[in-house]
């Protein structure tokens, strides 16, 4: 697909192509490529190698950090950054806490968190689902009860990634049970130090641990870390998880998937010939070129919006749902295309491991794309409330 950019921001994609391609460490390209997870060491240096270069909170505001682009150049270095295989490797502080303390913490928490989320001096988990709480979240139950200047603590959250990495949580706990369950619901900071906190980890089926329960017992956390109102926590849930279903999306990634499967498919041989020659596999590498392009297009939309000053709204949950779908698709293709070499017991060889040692792990553990971030069924609710109130164009 051809898109249009001015002269300015061709230069721009140049720039970046040039740094992408200079600064990237062949190591974390590998990784990239296979689908390996990366290790807390790696995502912090790299992070820090952005920071320096002033291209790590692209998302921020200028004045705390931002580079000041346009989206237009945002999506460009986005897209630059996934076709040279070079990792996201992004806290959720950057992509998720970040522009929720710019728009609602005080002064004082900007000057606290803001600079060390940029320097990954703090490592940042979110408390959002919990056992009975997860596409139903106004259900949480974990209590954040008054006592002089702190809450106290008492609960659990669950499948919460990088939990044994990180230094603190943003958390939705209950401080109210009264009126609507959405209205007692407060967002707080917590310093994963505390005591009372304890931290199980998950293995997941791809057999990695990114995964964990924390459960809370009588921790003591001071209301200053309250960021907003108390009571007012779901609406700062809400503008989170535009910014984190927008990112999920992960459109250049997929475009970078997709090329990088074609090129095993290229040079993988099946009946004594390239892969890529064989009709129905070059139909299902079509269909999903066709997915991706309208997934991308939808993406300009959106950046249209935010471009002319609008935050992304409802049209997140549809780039959620669809980026999804194609992430599911490509690792559906890549364990089509290694066959065997998919499977952990078999011995691959060169080629194997550098494609496809990491299949189907990979594979296994994008079913649960269209689950985390909320999932496709709570996605299609608020897509179609939108519809129901004259919002689609």
């Amino acid at each position: 697909m051809d898109i249009d950019f001015s002269p300015q921001d061709l230069e721009f994609q140049r720039e970046v192509r040039a740094w992408f391609q200079a600064n990237t460490p062949e190591s974390l390209k590998r990784k990239v490529i296979t689908g390996q997870m990366l290790q807390k060491d790696e995502i912090v240096q790299w992070q820090r190698k952005l920071d320096d270069r002033g291209w790590l909170v692209t998302g921020w505001p200028k004045e705390y950090g931002g580079p000041g682009w346009t989206p237009t150049q945002r999506y460009i270095f986005d897209l630059e950054r996934a076709a040279a295989n070079a990792p996201v490797g992004l806290s959720m502080g950057v992509i998720m806490l970040g522009p929720v303390l710019i728009a609602f913490g005080t002064p004082e928490q900007k000057a606290q968190y803001l600079p060390r989320i940029r320097r990954c001096e703090d490592w940042w988990c979110q408390g959002y689902s919990e056992p009975g709480a997860g596409s139903d979240l106004a259900s949480l139950k974990t209590a954040a009860v008054s006592d002089g200047d702190d809450y106290v603590i008492n609960g659990s959250k669950i499948w919460t990634t990088y939990a044994h990495w990180a230094t603190h949580m943003f958390c939705l706990v209950r401080t109210a049970n009264t009126g609507k369950k959405q209205e007692g619901i407060s967002f707080l900071l917590i310093e994963m130090d505390r005591p009372g906190i304890e931290i199980r980890p998950i293995v997941s089926i791809d057999g990695e641990h990114h995964l964990n329960q924390v459960f809370f017992t009588d921790v003591r956390v001071p209301k200053r870390n309250l960021v907003g109102r108390e009571g007012q926590g779901w609406d700062i849930a809400k503008y989170l998880l535009t910014h984190e279903r927008t990112s999920i999306a992960g459109v250049a990634d997929s475009k970078a998937h997709l090329a990088n499967l074609r090129a095993a498919a290229s040079e993988r041989r099946s009946g004594g010939r390239p892969a890529i020659e064989d009709p129905a596999l070059r139909l299902k590498i079509a269909r999903a070129e066709i997915d991706l392009m309208a997934l991308e297009y939808t993406n300009f939309r959106v950046l249209a919006a935010t471009a002319a000053g609008k935050a992304p709204g409802p049209e997140s949950s549809l780039l959620k749902t669809m980026g999804t779908a194609v992430q599911q698709t490509l690792s559906e293709l890549d364990v089509e295309l290694a066959a065997e070499l998919a499977w952990p017991w078999h011995e691959q060889g060169e080629f194997g491991q550098g494609r496809f040692a990491h299949a189907m792990p990979r594979y296994c553990f994008s079913r649960a794309a269209t689950i985390y971030g909320g999932s496709d069924e709570v996605q299609k609710n608020v897509l179609a409330k939108m519809l129901l109130a004259g919002g689609a164009h």
